[in-house]
């Protein structure tokens, strides 16, 4: 079963838990922008916007059954299916969010066209907004890395016990593969994952070179 299908198959019973630093956020970002969230799953970060007065706002999500349930719980959001390939406009966006979606990437090819495609979207000095999952240090999840490193040949990579794989990240890797944005704010901090767990993490918030 490819990611994708995994994402159909959870898509009514997943509750997403990454946090949105709007207090943050809307230093860099005015509430008329144009904002994309890049793997919005059903939408529950894009209501949160919504919520605090961000209007101009798309979901878009590879898993149609995400994007279902989302057009379900969420009517005033737009949602669109995607690819790899984003279906927009060069320079069409003032913001993208990325959020809790680089840790069901795993391989890092992918991952880095991603990036490239998010890149293409923005417009010059438009802000990303990413955050996710970092390396934890605790017993359960090193033996959880240690258990699948051999089958991926990453360490940080484990399985579900529902079927689906996961990335956790070094903090030098992700900044090597947001290299391309200029700094504003980073930050370590910790969140709960979709199981229940208390994970490392981080948020990172930077803007398109011209």
């Amino acid at each position: 079963m490819n990611q994708t299908d995994y994402w159909n198959s959870v898509a009514n019973e997943k509750r997403f838990t990454t946090t949105f630093q709007e207090n943050i956020f809307c230093k860099y970002v005015d509430k008329s922008a144009k904002i994309l969230d890049v793997g919005c799953g059903y939408g529950r970060t894009l209501n949160e916007m919504y919520n605090a007065g961000y209007k101009n706002l798309v979901g878009a999500d590879t898993s149609i059954e995400m994007l279902n349930r989302g057009k379900r719980e969420f009517p005033h959001i737009e949602f669109v299916q995607s690819s790899e390939i984003l279906p927009f406009e060069d320079c069409f966006f003032d913001a993208v969010i990325l959020f809790g979606v680089l840790c069901s990437v795993v391989n890092e090819d992918t991952q880095r066209n991603l990036i490239n495609e998010i890149k293409r979207v923005l417009k010059p000095n438009g802000v990303i907004y990413v955050n996710d999952f970092l390396i934890n240090d605790n017993i359960l999840y090193k033996l959880r890395y240690k258990k699948n490193q051999n089958e991926f040949g990453i360490y940080g990579v484990f399985k579900l016990d529902d079927g689906g794989i996961i990335r956790h990240h070094t903090e030098d890797y992700i900044k090597e593969l947001l290299f391309g944005f200029t700094l504003l704010e980073y930050k370590k901090l910790q969140f709960k994952t979709t199981g229940g767990n208390i994970s490392n993490g981080f948020y990172f918030i930077g803007s398109k070179h011209l």
